[in-house]
């Protein structure tokens, strides 16, 4: 029933920006929600990069501070990751969650890949 659409991926150059898009169907953000987007290496355990809480509130992880920003859009039930001065470390699958208060429960996209070249 739930599921989440990630867009916006591709092949960049070092200093590159994307902006990431997951729309959710079958949820609403409104009904209490906190947002995250997540990454995958080759080899290596996903790593949480953001999150963005019901109230709006952000984290990030200290590898991106100061380059990416999450925001959400409730009515379009859709968050974004915005990613700036992009570096080949950023590499990998990036990966939509939100998380159901309401329904206790962790829903996840399929991701889509981020490719920064040197």
């Amino acid at each position: 029933q739930v599921q989440l659409v990630e867009s916006g991926g591709g092949l960049v150059q070092a200093g590159g920006s994307l902006r990431l898009s997951c729309t959710a169907s079958g949820i609403s953000f409104n009904l209490k929600t906190d947002l995250g987007w997540y990454r995958q290496a080759p080899g290596q355990q996903r790593e949480l990069v953001a999150t963005i809480t019901n109230s709006g509130s952000t984290t990030y992880a200290d590898s991106v501070k100061g380059r990416f920003a999450i925001s959400r859009d409730n009515a379009k039930n859709t968050v974004y990751l915005q990613m700036n001065s992009l570096k080949p470390e950023d590499t990998g699958v990036y990966i939509c969650n939100v998380y159901s208060y309401w329904r206790a429960q962790n829903y996840w996209g399929q991701g889509t890949q981020v490719t920064v070249s040197s």
